[in-house]
């Protein structure tokens, strides 16, 4: 057993990890998972039939209603609804030409009316919400919504998504909505889809369904441009589960209790985590918080009343939580109750919300709780890379998932990843020249990460993630700088200061940093009340004076211009989602970034300094 300090890790069962490396004469290496793949069934519905009917009054999936208590699917119901959906799906005469488009947030009928499409070989595609309830062109929504055909689209609020509707979807589209319909649209309710007899066209619908029919589509954040719709197969996303599961062994011990906000439109949130309660017959509690101050009130509600056994969050989100949970007994103790496990994925986890947590930890069992990280991609299912140990170091992935082949390819001064197997997509829907450019001439996909080894002399110890493969660039000296390492080392340090720091330099003299405060840490050094203004919060001493000590700090420690941040400016606009400046679960596209602030880049390398900008001087080593 782990030990740190003399506190024990709470007993846990892990999977074995193992994997052997092949170098050939060019300097790839070729990296096999050494576990074989298991058995997985044909379909995800067929998992749910299987709790259906051994255990039929488990909660699978539950939320708050509009009374805000708690409203609960067993598997036995979810398994009877989904097949009176799927009835009216076909009777629709939905296919993978004219698919089901769901525009919602996490709730029980969407989970019914997605599992519903994939039950008779119906692909659907959740779409981000950001899209219709953020976006002020709908640009994104109406790419998506032309790329698919939809032969019906499921609304959870007709009126919330009103404006989305009216600027994307065709009048001609079959609407359904749970509630408010919108007005001059011909539109059918959930109720009555749910009330649809099923007959035999059901059953001959699914036992249609091999491991290559599409299950969905999911689309990628945009990041580089228009979302691009990933072909998630039946086999995907069964495979990918019994990945999980062979790595974290315990879920096959006992159903496990999960709380979880992350959106549905996106890999981990749908296909992962609501993926790891299904297959292991589990019990789902959709979390109506998110990642901000605001919504981690809720996550604290409900993590007060429900106890999971494992948890999963992005690294803000934890960061936020460490807060409550050292000042709230009662959630404290009710979260660590039965916790076995902590994952975290998206970006590092910062030092001091690490420290947060064990100490939370120890305070509620008077020991530790393991914390893991991963690495995947919508591309992949998206599990491809876990630790089965607690994670020591920022950055460490772990070994490949059984079943899965990758190597890594001399880029630069980087080694590129590419993955092949049977949880990798087969290619982006109707655009088959980025199908192609996506994978090299043996089948592997390139998914533009580069990774390295922990221990050169030991694959046992895993890879640690070295950033994009395209994002380093040269200063004017010829000096490269690794943008990953740099970006994470400042944003460790100023945390929980900042939301992100897109870095510039390229054949510039130094390296400059545009930085996205987190406004509302920023109110609290500042003593502003929520909601204060913003380009008053940046600019008060107080603020100023944090990041400068900060980065003053950490400037201190550069060996060189390469690892030396010189320059930065606050930024008191947020990035914008019409702009491409960010995607819609928050990643910054950095391009987009410098493109829309060119004026402030270039700010960064004026002389003489403009008053704004910050400047951080490197002591001689």
């Amino acid at each position: 057993m782990n030990t740190e300090q003399g506190l024990r890790l709470r007993p846990v069962r892990m999977g074995t990890m193992r994997a052997e490396s092949i170098r050939r004469p060019d300097g790839t290496i070729c990296i096999r998972a050494l576990d074989p793949l298991g058995p997985h069934p044909r379909t995800m519905t067929d998992r749910l039939d299987e709790w259906a009917a051994n255990t039929p009054d488990a909660i699978f999936i539950a939320d708050r209603g509009m009374d805000g208590a708690w409203r609960a699917v067993t598997y036995a119901e979810a398994s009877r609804v989904i097949r009176s959906l799927a009835q009216a799906l076909l009777d629709a005469d939905l296919s993978a030409e004219h698919p089901l488009v769901i525009l919602s947030g996490n709730e029980i009928e969407h989970a019914l009316m997605g599992y519903a499409a994939m039950l008779v070989g119906i692909p659907h595609a959740p779409i981000s919400p950001a899209y219709s309830l953020v976006s002020k062109d709908h640009a994104k929504l109406r790419h998506i919504v032309g790329l698919l055909e939809p032969g019906m689209v499921y609304v959870n609020d007709g009126a919330k998504f009103a404006s989305a509707i009216d600027a994307a979807i065709d009048p001609a589209t079959p609407l359904t909505v749970r509630k408010s319909p919108p007005a001059g649209r011909a539109i059918r309710l959930f109720d009555d889809l749910a009330a649809t007899a099923p007959t035999d066209a059901v059953a001959a619908a699914n036992a249609a369904i091999g491991p290559d029919t599409i299950a969905k589509f999911l689309f990628t954040s945009g990041s580089t441009g228009m979302p691009k719709g990933v072909i998630t197969t039946q086999r995907m996303l069964t495979c990918n589960q019994e990945m999980i599961r062979s790595a974290l062994a315990f879920l096959a011990d006992e159903p496990p209790v999960m709380l979880d906000w992350m959106p549905w439109n996106h890999v981990a949130g749908g296909s992962h985590n609501l993926g790891i309660a299904l297959y292991n017959g589990g019990s789902f509690y959709i979390d109506d918080g998110m990642a901000t101050p605001e919504g981690i009130k809720r996550t604290v509600r409900n993590l007060e009343e429900i106890s999971p056994t494992l948890y999963f969050n992005v690294p803000k989100g934890y960061e936020l939580l460490v807060e409550h949970l050292a000042a709230n007994h009662a959630l404290r103790s009710n979260f660590f109750q039965r916790l076995k496990l902590m994952q975290y994925a998206g970006a590092s986890l910062s030092q001091h919300t690490w420290d947060g947590l064990d100490q939370a930890a120890r305070a509620a069992t008077g020991g530790r709780i393991m914390i893991i990280t991963g690495y995947g991609s919508t591309e992949t299912a998206p599990f491809a890379f876990t630790t089965t140990w607690a994670v020591d170091r920022p950055g460490l992935v772990g070994l490949p998932a059984a079943g899965l082949e990758v190597k890594l390819v001399p880029n630069g001064e980087k080694l590129e990843l590419r993955l092949r197997g049977p949880n990798v997509t087969p290619g982006y829907w109707k655009q088959p020249g980025k199908t192609a450019e996506s994978f090299d001439e043996e089948g592997y996909y390139k998914i533009g990460d580069a990774l390295k080894f922990a221990d050169p002399d030991d694959i046992g110890r895993g890879f640690v993630f070295d950033g994009r493969v395209t994002e380093d660039f040269k200063l004017s000296t010829g000096t490269w700088v690794n943008v990953s390492g740099v970006r994470l080392g400042a944003i460790s340090a100023c945390a929980p200061l900042v939301r992100d720091i897109v870095l510039t330099g390229l054949d510039r003299n130094h390296i400059g940093a545009l930085i996205f405060p987190d406004l509302d840490a920023c109110r609290n050094v500042a003593g502003h009340e929520i909601g204060a203004d913003a380009d008053e919060v940046v600019a008060h001493p107080a603020v100023r004076a944090a990041f400068q000590a900060r980065l003053d700090a950490l400037a201190s420690t550069a060996t060189g211009s390469a690892s030396h941040i010189a320059r930065a400016i606050l930024l008191t606009a947020p990035p914008s989602i019409d702009a491409g400046e960010v995607t819609d679960k928050g990643s910054i596209n950095v391009r987009a970034v410098m493109a829309a602030r060119a004026g402030l880049v270039e700010d960064l390398y004026a002389e003489p300094v403009p008053h704004h900008v910050m400047i951080f001087e490197r002591k001689a080593h």
